[in-house]
């Protein structure tokens, strides 16, 4: 048994579709059940109809049914299917006329609004899918179990949902079905329709997998897997056979897009492998996360940065060794509902760095009365994932890099993890030192 997620741009068309079939089909003997995202730009699309909406520009839904219906026409697809999905666009049509009609969109109808493409997409595959000689089914994911809390935009699944997923899927698994679930989305207890967030279609998938015991969760995108360095960035970038949950965690979290650090966490809990694998070029072995990798020969397993970084320097302007200077630092962070994502400290003093997407002035008035606060942007975190046990081997060779480069590293800081080292240059000097860092540690 195996669970398989497709992207939008896995999905993002009729010729696209028939691809995924062929991939589908081709591991039918594995038990699979699939989850879809919305195809292509659908969820952008909705969005823009929406702001058309509010802004009085009036209900236009061209471009989504123009893809929808364009796929239908493309694959033959039979007349119960073409039913079914006008009557989810004339239901999205009216969505949008309460909208137009009201001038508001809330969270909670926003969250209604995005969910039509995945649900599109799974009534559109699974019929493909039957046509293609697959016993396939189309399941919104509250059929299959998804009852989530009402926190719009941002969901989380009860604690039921998981024996709900098995008690679901496992008899229409034994009875030969192929279930196509919409990725995302779940209801709340109200029966409203919620969305899981950023990561939530990987996550669905993830959720499924540990519920069912799957054999592993393959996530399918449109690169070779998890790569040793952005390919945008450093075109000599390759494919890493195996990472650690860990170690995937902090490459997400500090950059890559392969994978949302949400989207990991329920197989972590069960041990279950992820595998990311490449729709457009499916022989490729991709890369399976698991939860333990012997020691690596080399140090250093990939490298990643994050750029738009605001660093803060905060100096306490009170006695050596009085109490409570970190508490207070970070309290002030916590009331503003601000997330830190690098720290170093010493008694008297720490730095730390922020989304420069965030509104600091409120706790920079505040931290200023028991210390001084200097604040940088411009900034970018560079980060190392390997051995960190080796960690005076992986920075002598990266402080040589910026060295000879001429870069001053503004900030340094080990993540508890001991799979991170991450450090601050400027925004300009990010790119060529991640370059040049990928030359010493890999070619």
């Amino acid at each position: 048994m195996i669970v398989m997620k497709f992207g939008g741009s896995s999905v993002a068309n009729a010729e696209r579709l028939r691809h995924v079939g062929r991939i589908v089909a081709e591991r039918a003997a594995r038990r699979p059940v699939v989850v879809l995202s919305a195809m292509g730009d659908t969820t952008d699309y909705l969005l823009e109809a929406a702001e058309r909406a509010l802004s009085g520009g009036g209900v236009s839904i061209e471009r989504i049914e123009a893809l929808h219906l364009g796929a239908l026409g493309d694959l033959a697809l039979p007349e119960g299917t073409a039913g079914e999905v006008r009557a989810l666009l004339s239901e999205l049509r009216s969505l949008l006329q309460g909208i137009s009609l009201t001038g508001e969109l809330t969270a909670r109808t926003k969250d209604h609004l995005v969910s039509f493409g995945e649900r599109l997409s799974v009534r559109i595959a699974a019929a493909w899918f039957r046509q293609a000689g697959l016993e396939a089914a189309a399941y919104d994911a509250w059929d299959v179990g998804f009852v989530s809390d009402s926190h719009y935009g941002q969901a989380e699944l009860d604690r039921e949902s998981w024996d709900r997923v098995r008690a679901k899927l496992v008899p229409l698994l034994d009875a030969g079905i192929l279930p196509v679930v919409t990725g995302f989305i779940a209801r709340d207890g109200r029966g409203s329709i919620t969305t899981l967030g950023r990561g939530g279609s990987d996550r669905s998938a993830t959720i499924i997998a540990a519920a069912l015991e799957a054999e592993e969760a393959q996530i399918w995108k449109d690169v070779d897997g998890i790569l040793t360095a952005d390919p945008r960035l450093v075109p000599e970038a390759r494919p890493v056979e195996a990472v650690t949950y860990e170690e995937a965690q902090e490459l997400a979290y500090f950059g890559s897009q392969v994978l949302h650090p949400r989207a990991m966490q329920p197989c972590l809990k069960t041990n279950t492998p992820v595998v990311v694998k490449n729709s457009y070029n499916p022989e490729a072995a991709g890369t399976r996360i698991v939860p333990f990798l012997p020691r690596p020969a080399d140090p250093v397993r990939a490298l990643t940065t994050r750029k738009n970084v605001t660093l803060i320097d905060i100096v306490s302007t009170r006695m050596v060794g009085q109490p409570g200077f970190l508490e207070r630092v970070f309290a002030g962070f916590a009331r503003s509902g601000i997330s830190v994502d690098m720290v170093a400290t010493s008694e008297v003093s720490v730095s730390l760095t922020l989304d420069s997407l965030n509104e600091i002035n409120g706790v920079e008035e505040e931290l200023s009365r028991f210390a001084t606060v200097e604040v940088k942007t411009g900034k970018a975190i560079v980060t190392i994932i390997g051995d960190v046990s080796r960690s005076s081997e992986i920075l002598r060779r990266a402080f040589g890099v910026c060295m000879d480069l001429g870069v001053q590293v503004q900030m340094i800081s080990q993540g508890a993890s001991k799979v991170n080292l991450s450090f601050i240059v400027d925004d300009t000097q990010a790119d060529i030192v991640v370059r040049e860092l990928h030359k010493n540690y890999f070619e």
